[in-house]
Formats: C-alpha cells, structure tokens, sequence
C-alpha cells in the first residue's frame, strides 16, 4: 500500500565527526593468536586439506606430501615382509613427515582462521531490512516498503531515526547522525549530508537522529559490506607478484635437492657393489633427507604469512582489496600525504592580532570578534575566544547588533558583517585588498609585510577591514596557526631511513608550504594542490620507477587515487573515492597511511626473515642425514658427524622431528609479524643474515642433539 511520508523537517543534534583512534586500534572481531574457537576449526581443516589438489597449490609442501605416501607404503611392505628398513624406523619417519604436512596445513587454516572470525563478525551486520523507496529525490513524493534485496543501483530510499540503511549509496537530502560502529567498531557517530565529502553511507550502518534521503549505489551482492566480507576471507587471497616469485624460486630449489638425492641412490649401489662391503642407503632415508633439505619451514608458512598480512591490516581497521595492495604497501617508496588532519592537527586556531600602522591591537580584536560572532567554524570561534582572552571583549548579542552576518564562500573569498553604521570583512590579504581598494581605501605595506612575515612562518594569515562613510581601511591581520602534530617528524625521520620520501600536499600558498613542511620534517611539498596537479605529481614519481601512496576522500581525489599504487580511500568519503581506491580506511584516519606502509614493509621483513631462516637451517640437518645414511657406504663420513648422534636411524629421525616442530614453533611469528623496524633495505640484509641466517645455522644443532637424547632415553633410537 502507497503512503504520503512528510519526513520532520528538524535540526539535527550535529555530532562531531569522529576522531579515530591512533595506530594500532583494532575490531572486536580481532581474536588472540590462540582462541580455542579458531584453534579447533583450524585442527579439522588441517586434515582437510589433506587432498591431492589443495596439496598441489604448495608444490614444495606437496614433495613432503608425496614423500609421506612413499613411507607409508614402505611400512606396509615391511610389514608384509618386504622390509628395506625396521618397520618401527619406517613408521616413525612416516608419521612425522605426515606430521610436517599437517603442521603446515594448521598454519595456514589458523590464519584463515583469524580472517574468518572477522569476517564472521562483518557477516551478522548484514542482515535483510525493510527499505522505505521513494518514487523521486523529494522526500514527501510517495513510498513503498520493500526489502533491501529487492533495492538496484539508482533507487532512491528515505531513512528516519532508528532505521537501518539498507544499502550503500550517497545522500541525496537531509543531514543525520549515524552509528557505523558495525562497520567500523568506533562508538562514536557520525554526521552524514548532502552535499560535500561527507555523503557516502554504507549499509547495515543505523541513523541515530533525525532522516537523510540516500541514491542507491550498488545492486544486492555488490555493497561494501559484501566486499569486505569477501576481501578477508582468506581463502579467497590471490598469490602476489613476490608471493609468486618467491614460489618459483622455492620449486627451483626443491627440484635440484629432487635430483641431487635421487641420484645418490644409484651411486650407492654402485659403491657396495663395487667395494662388496656395506647397505645400500635406504629409500626412507632418501625422503627423509629431502624433505629435511627442501625448504619446507618457509614452504610451510608462507600462505599463512600472507593471510596473515591481510588480517593485520583488517585489525588496523583497514580493507584492502587484495593482498597485492597489502604487498604494494611494503614496496612504497613515495608517500603523499594531506597537509591538513595529516601532518597539523588540521583545526587553525587564532594565535594573535598584528594591527595596521595607527590602530591599536584592541580595535582590531574587537573589529575581528565582531565580524566573527555568527561563524562557526573552528577558526572563526577562536578569534572570538581570542579577542576574549586578551581584552576581555565580550561577546555580544547579535539581535542588539542589527547585524547581518556573510558567510565565507570561495567566489569572495571573505566573510563579515553588516552593522547600520560600518561594515567590517576578514578574510584571504588579496581579496581584502581588493575590497579595500574598490571602496577607495590604501592597502599599506606594512600589513602587506606582516602577511608575508606570518605566512613564512608557516600560519595562516586572515586581514581584517572595514568600511565606513569616509571610506576603506584595512585594520590588521590575524594569524591562524595550524600545529604540528606531536612526534610526526619522528616518523617522517623513520620513513626516510626506510628510503621512503614523504611529500606534503596542500592547498596554501608557497611561503605557508615551505614554513610548515619545514617544521614537519618532510622531503617535499606540493603547494597550491589542484586535482591536475596531484595527478601529476604522482606520475613523474611513477616515471623514475618508484611506487606512490596517497590517500583522500573527495571526488576530486579520485584521478589521483586510481594512478598512485597504494590508494587509501577514507570511508567517510564519497563513493567515487572508494572506487578509485584500493584499500579503505574505516577510521578516516589520514595518518592511517604510515601505519599502512608499516604493515606492509613487516610482512615483507617477515617473510624474507623465515626464508633466511628456513634455508639456512637446512645446514644442520645436512650435519644429521647425511653421515647416517651414508656411514655404511662411505666411512669416510663419519668425520660429519660432529653431533655424535647416537645411531643412524635416530639421526634420520632426530632431524625430521625437528624439521616438523619447528614449523610450529615458528607459527606465532608468521601470525604476528617479526617486529617492525625502521631500517633501510641494506641494513635490513645484514640484520636478516646475522639474527635469521646465522640463527638459522645454529639453532637446530642443539635441538637435533637434544631430541636425539631424547629418543636415546626412551629407547627409540
């Protein structure tokens, strides 16, 4: 049944944007490394992940897939009587190569594991709801009541108090408050208008107060919501260009290691036949020996370091499209980042009065406090409080005044008010100076020179004037001073020993550009911004072969967006932003975009960290196999085995437990990430070969020792 809606037309309560919190903040559905409601489902997948085919998708893992077959069935035979070693031997090596196999399956399945919990908790704020769909943008044109699965891409739907948005789309009409903490875990609401940047409404989020009137953006299956469902579903990760490449390589090597043990085989056959004297090497030893020698730690976890990669920048409250972009994040070598809520806190704050020649300060703060009674914005209230402070300049009334106040607008480029007797505007030195000069007044040159000398110094300078009957003049400036943010140039130092170059973009002038780029510590600024510009700018960078990151949230910020490598989109943003984008911001944090490189860089230093390491340790297992299985044939080896390891078999065996335990053990840093530091890429070289590859020689001595004694007490050697 049709109805006429008259939506209350009402204020609504204008809760302030929210502010995000700082790096490290994560969703509830975050879980600990270890929650037994992840642990157990990832036990099971483990075992299913046992087909041929998942197998397949992991070729080094797969030969250690291939090689826990071949000893089983080598036990069976021995069982059967067709024994080339101790059945018991035989097993032992059997169920632990199946042991590696699982080991590195749960690996993987935990780190899913981790997404899907996330996922799961994006899952259940999706849910169908009722959608009031209007028949035009007028929000008194006739509805019906449908569901959100039935909306497309162009309807337009009304939104009250208390509803929840049933689709992502842009607003249209109206101005709410609306809770996106299903979205984004932050309590805080949000304001959401026509108009603007700030349009952009996601479903499943709830308004609060007052209605908005939304234009549908995308068709049932398409909604953030559901991208974002799908993008940390781990499962669904496509392998990255390095994932793949490090792959190859990794397959490359197993293959040699395939053919170098292969052929020991026939050479010690020929070696007793030729001598008469000692075994054969056994075929259990050969798998054991390659699956010990191929590079199965980092074989192991590498799926489980990219999902896990993935996770960690869902936990920072950001979705990335791909682990491409994830990837993309870490190779960065280019940031630009927005001057204003990025680098200052973004608030101008009114820091003082510089009057013109022959006023007194007071004068030009009572003019300033005048002219800013009615402006709400956060510069407009400081002066008032300034004028306050310093002169005790009351605020008054403004129906006393007969006042009638002009907002700012871009064309005019000021603001003021009209009094019966004199007119008084503050705003951009140059369109003062013309509004000054039209109305016959002279500009003077010192207040030409304090708007030069405030601007070098990186604030903002704001001229004020006035107009009576004799005519025009300018009354003095006032500084708007936009801070630095507190530690930012730290971080900028950090980024630049990484050889990241971080460039400032702003819409002031030059002098105010160069003052503050200086303050802040970046490499280099773009002054005056236009959306060209910024396009520009992140093309020649791209020219010289380096990779670019950006973020925005307007419109405008798309072209640039969708040519920089890494685009963070901010979700408070409008949808062509979003689109444009390859990863978005559910905080609408600016300065999202360093921890985002950081994130990045980590899950390259992790997965370059575990492959040093799984390569090195090969060495020690090396020390272990190859004089046990090879002591019989050659005696000569014996001077290998610089362990003393009680007996061949427990040798063999010794290093293929260890080969499998440690793939466990090194599960919680694949999860986690190795710790994150600000180094270049050559000291990052040295750092890996001395704590991973030095590390990754030694370690396993004492442990194969260890599990051997082990083994010895209990008699399994």
């Amino acid at each position: 049944m049709n109805t006429i809606v008259k939506p209350p037309v009402k204020t609504p309560n204008k809760t302030p944007e929210k502010t995000p919190e700082p790096s490290g903040h994560s969703r509830s559905a975050a879980r600990s490394m270890f929650d037994p409601a992840i642990v157990v489902p990832a036990i099971a997948d483990s075992f299913r992940k046992l087909g041929p085919r998942t197998q397949l998708r992991n070729p080094v893992m797969f030969c250690v897939y291939i090689g826990s077959i071949l000893t089983t069935v080598l036990w069976v035979a021995a069982l059967a009587g067709q024994a080339e070693a101790p059945a018991g031997f035989i097993l032992a090596v059997s169920l632990w190569l199946w042991f590696t196999v699982l080991f590195a399956n749960f690996a993987e399945a935990l780190a899913e594991g981790r997404s899907k919990a996330q996922a799961a908790s994006l899952r259940s704020a999706k849910r169908d709801v009722m959608a009031k769909k209007l028949e035009s943008a007028n929000p008194k044109s006739a509805l019906r009541i449908t569901t959100a699965t039935e909306l497309r891409k162009g309807d337009i739907v009304l939104v009250e108090t208390g509803d929840v948005i049933p689709a992502d789309g842009e607003v249209v009409d109206g101005v709410a408050s609306v809770d996106e903490s299903a979205i984004t875990g932050e309590s805080a609401p949000v304001i959401r208008e026509s108009g603007g940047d700030f349009t952009a409404v996601t479903g499943g989020t709830r308004v609060l107060s007052d209605w908005i009137v939304v234009r549908v953006t995308v068709n049932p299956g398409e909604a953030f919501l559901d991208r974002m469902i799908a993008m940390v579903e781990g499962a669904k990760r496509q392998k990255t260009p390095n994932e793949i490449a490090l792959t190859i390589l990794l397959v490359a090597l197993s293959l040699v290691l395939l053919f170098a043990t292969a052929t020991l085989l026939p050479f010690s056959m020929f070696s007793v036949s030729a001598v008469k004297a000692g075994h054969v090497v056994t075929i259990t030893a050969l798998a054991a020996l390659l699956v010990c020698l191929i590079p199965t730690t980092i074989g192991g976890l590498l799926s489980a370091i990219g999902v896990a990669g993935m996770s960690r920048m869902m936990q920072a409250n950001v979705i990335a499209t791909s682990g491409r972009a994830v990837e993309a994040a870490g190779d960065v070598d280019v940031l630009l980042l927005d001057k204003t809520g990025t680098i200052t806190l973004g608030n101008r704050q009114a820091s003082s009065f510089v009057p013109a020649p022959g006023l007194s300060e007071q004068d030009l703060a009572d003019a300033a406090q005048l002219a800013s009674l009615a402006d709400e914005t956060p510069e407009g209230r400081s002066i008032v409080v300034l004028a306050k402070q310093r002169f005790n300049i009351r605020q008054r009334e403004m129906a006393s005044l007969h006042a009638t106040f002009l907002s700012f607008t871009a064309q005019t480029r000021m603001s003021g008010v009209d009094l019966p007797e004199r007119e008084i505007r503050k705003g951009a030195a140059d369109a003062v100076k013309t509004y000054v000069e039209r109305h016959g007044g002279r500009y003077p040159q010192e207040v030409s020179n304090a708007v030069d000398e405030i601007a070098r110094r990186g604030s903002t300078p704001l001229v004020v004037a006035d107009r009576r009957e004799e005519g025009a003049r300018v009354l003095g400036v006032i500084e708007l001073k936009d801070i630095v943010k507190g530690g930012i140039k730290e971080r900028f130092a950090e980024l630049r020993k990484m050889g990241i170059k971080t460039v400032m973009v702003t819409g002031d002038n030059r002098l105010t550009a160069a003052a503050i780029a200086a303050e802040a510590g970046v490499d280099d600024f773009l002054a005056e911004a236009t959306p060209e510009a910024k396009l520009a700018t992140i093309r020649s960078y791209q020219a010289e072969g380096r990779l670019v990151a950006m973020t925005g949230d307007g419109t405008n910020d798309a072209p640039a967006l969708a040519q920089a490598d890494v685009a963070v989109a901010m979700n408070t943003g409008t949808q062509a932003a979003k689109e444009a984008g390859n990863m978005v911001d559910l905080d609408s944090n600016p300065t999202k975009l360093i921890e985002i490189v950081e994130i990045g860089k980590q899950m390259l230093m992790t997965r370059g960290s575990l492959t040093t390491f799984s390569i090195a340790n090969d060495v020690a297992k090396y020390f272990a196999i190859i004089p046990a299985a090879f002591a019989s044939t050659y005696p000569q080896l014996r001077v290998l085995d610089i362990m003393h390891l009680t007996s061949p078999s427990s040798a063999i065996l010794s290093a293929v437990i260890f080969n499998a335990l440690i793939i466990v053990v090194l599960i919680p840093l694949a999860l986690k990430g190795v710790k994150y530091r600000p180094l270049g890429a050559a000291a990052l070289l040295r750092r890996n070969l001395l704590v991973y590859g030095l590390g990754g020689i030694l370690l396993p001595f004492p442990f194969i020792k260890l599990i051997d004694m082990i083994l010895t007490a209990f008699g399994w050697a």
